[in-house]
């Protein structure tokens, strides 16, 4: 079953084909607008916009906080109970160095604000804070996949490994196009290993 959708889609494949397209075509549009300059670095205000703007033709809920709780397997992600105290946490977390701002990336992807679309609004989010900060971007291709997933799924326990994958990564390439992408390439980033199954509250 596919979540519901502005597109009428009821098949989760099609859905994941369409989602992936659109989000490529708006994370353009926002790389190339000159949008994404526009927004404050680091804040949770920054992370809505972008992902109000990768997923706003497809799902009602872009850009507002998840209402569900998620769940999979041991990873903690924040009960919705607790969310906005979280964030706001996040919010005033230190980002002046390298390893400020990936203890924050770590809390942001912790807290799982969104019910869809996490992963790649919060890299497009992550790396913004890079280039804002330290003149310098992520090469995501430059990133195992299985790699990442593992690192990121034992990071609220050990960051050294995502810390290390990140900063083997680092580019000044800050406004490549090729590069930017790399952080939305939904094939390359299968955001289904963080699929998780939800409890309405």
């Amino acid at each position: 079953m596919a979540l519901e959708n502005k597109l009428g889609l009821t098949s989760s494949a099609d859905l994941a084909r369409e989602e992936e397209r659109i989000s490529k075509k708006k994370a353009l549009e926002l790389f190339e607008s000159g949008e994404l300059d526009k927004l404050k670095a680091g804040t949770f205000s920054a992370l809505k916009a972008i992902h109000k703007r990768l997923f706003d033709d497809i799902y009602d809920f872009a850009g507002k906080l998840r209402t569900v709780n998620p769940a999979k397997g041991y990873f903690p992600f924040a009960p919705f109970m607790y969310l906005k105290a979280a964030l706001e946490n996040i919010e005033k977390m230190p980002q002046s160095t390298f390893d400020g701002i990936v203890e924050k990336y770590v809390e942001m992807n912790i807290a799982h604000p969104f019910r869809e679309g996490n992963g790649r609004s919060t890299r497009i989010w992550l790396d913004y804070i890079f280039k804002k900060e330290l003149g310098m971007v992520v090469d995501w291709s430059k990133i195992d996949k299985e790699d990442y997933f593992l690192a990121m799924e034992r990071s609220p326990v050990k960051d050294i490994e995502i810390k290390h994958l990140l900063k083997s990564a680092l580019t000044n390439e800050i406004d490549s196009l090729e590069v930017f992408m790399k952080g939305i390439d939904h094939s390359y980033y299968y955001e289904g290993f963080w699929a998780f199954k939800t409890e309405e509250l």
